[in-house]
């Protein structure tokens, strides 16, 4: 198993420049951080791709029933403030921020923070580089954050005021707080032991 695979250019690459080389090249899932570096990822297990689809599904449900955002998949990539783009496992963003965006600029990596991510490790993920990854995202204007790490049936939530908690069990259930209010996850549902 490897990790992603870091390029390292000399120039960064412009904003819709870099849209156009994704879109180019989509049968790879790239990203982009605040160095101007191009990050290439590996494709997601079976097992474990299976896993985010039904966390992404739970996350969609809710939405659809409160209306007050938007949901995306780990397809989308987003232009935070430090430059760098990057594609969370599931994201949401408050309607009114959504909307207040320019239409053009969603079609592409639209320049604005999540206000909720999700990234889930995989089997070929690094768990300090996706602690790292959390870190950023908080950095960034993120307001709550999901680390769900499955090979360790464990989350660890990251909070715009800085903290991080551990939560040691899938069967603790997840709460959305004040950012997704009323939405809640109990991980062990969606995850299936052999």
């Amino acid at each position: 198993m490897r990790n992603a695979v870091t390029l390292k250019l000399p120039t960064i690459i412009a904003h819709d420049d870099f849209y156009e080389f994704c879109k180019m090249n989509d049968d790879l899932e790239m990203e982009r951080d605040e160095k101007g570096n191009i990050i290439i990822m590996d494709l997601t297990g079976s097992e474990g791709g299976s896993f985010n689809h039904e966390v992404n599904v739970e996350v969609g449900i809710w939405n659809r029933q409160e209306r007050k955002g938007k949901a995306f998949d780990s397809s989308t990539g987003f232009t935070l403030p430090d430059s760098s783009v990057r594609g969370p496992d599931t994201a949401w963003i408050a309607i009114e921020r959504w909307k207040a965006l320019p239409k053009e600029d969603r079609k592409k990596f639209a320049h604005i923070s999540p206000d909720f991510v999700i990234e889930i490790r995989s089997e070929n993920d690094s768990l300090e580089m996706l602690k790292d990854k959390m870190l950023m995202y908080i950095e960034n204007g993120v307001r709550l954050g999901w680390l769900i790490d499955p090979q360790n049936q464990q989350t660890f939530i990251y909070r715009l005021n800085g903290t991080i908690e551990l939560v040691p069990s899938f069967d603790t259930p997840l709460s959305g707080e004040d950012v997704l209010e009323g939405f809640e996850l109990r991980l062990s549902d969606l995850w299936e032991e052999e």
